[in-house]
């Protein structure tokens, strides 16, 4: 009975001229490289952290939730464009 896979699979021998060129990401003011994922869920948890900062400090004083949310979401908006 005779082998008839003597020949190496091609997948196996990558040669650095096959392999895919690193793509840079966007640079922006943020000190890690994140794509636009990285800074919608970065914008997300800071839209959390300063929602409950202003209910446990600021909403008790009489300010309305909204101007958090108007922040939050400018915050967003410059931090997915920008960082």
């Amino acid at each position: 009975m005779t082998n008839l896979h003597e020949e190496p699979l091609t997948s196996a021998h990558l040669e650095e001229a096959d392999t895919p060129e690193y793509v840079a990401q966007k640079h922006g003011f943020l000190p890690i490289e994140t794509n636009w994922f990285d800074r919608l869920f970065i914008s997300v948890v800071i839209w959390v952290a300063l929602s409950l900062f202003w209910f446990r400090f600021l909403e008790p004083v009489g300010m309305s939730i909204w101007i958090s949310n108007v922040i939050a979401f400018a915050l967003t908006v410059f931090i997915v464009t920008k960082g």
